[in-house]
């Protein structure tokens, strides 16, 4: 659930931002390609996601799942 913010909280940030912001020598996407190229995200069923607890588990329990199909002769590599 979210934490309501307050009027004290609104009036912080309003503190810290300034006025205003010099973006005209920002290039768009500078980074994109390389964010890209670093990120692969997979988004698991509710259902498949209830059996992990964390990512670590996620990983570990499809490292063993790919150790299985290579040793059956299930899986080869690319």
């Amino acid at each position: 659930m979210k934490e309501k913010r307050t009027k004290a909280d609104d009036q912080k940030l309003k503190d810290t931002m300034r006025a205003d912001y010099d973006f005209s020598g920002a290039v768009r996407g500078k980074y994109h390609a390389r964010y890209v190229e670093s990120t692969n995200v997979v988004v698991l069923d509710p259902d498949v996601a209830a059996a992990f607890k964390n990512a670590e588990a996620v990983n570990d329990a499809l490292r063993a799942l790919i150790r299985i199909a290579r040793e059956s002769g299930g899986l080869t590599s690319r």
